[in-house]
């Protein structure tokens, strides 16, 4: 991924409230690791790409955002569990 500015969305901000009525606390390094970091960068609706890293044992984390000429502006992200995310290894 390049060095470009990463921000946030409001509905991002958002997010981590939501998120965080449910018990999952989240940070913005954690978003920024995926997002630098990811095992997986899908493309998604609308010319929005889906970067995807590991959140725990059970789940991963997916980072849906939107790459522009200066910037990437996160729209939003959510938890999701492996078994239907990650491909079996065999």
């Amino acid at each position: 991924m390049s060095e470009k500015q990463i921000s946030f969305s409001q509905h991002a901000m958002l997010k981590f409230e939501v998120l965080a009525a449910h018990g999952l606390n989240l940070g913005k390094e954690l978003i920024l690791n995926v997002m630098r970091n990811p095992d997986n960068v899908f493309d998604g609706y609308r010319g929005r790409r889906v970067a995807q890293g590991p959140l725990d044992e059970e789940r991963v984390l997916r980072v849906i955002y939107e790459e522009k000429a200066h910037e990437i502006l996160i729209i939003t992200f959510y938890p999701g569990r492996r078994e239907r995310y990650e491909k079996s290894k065999i």
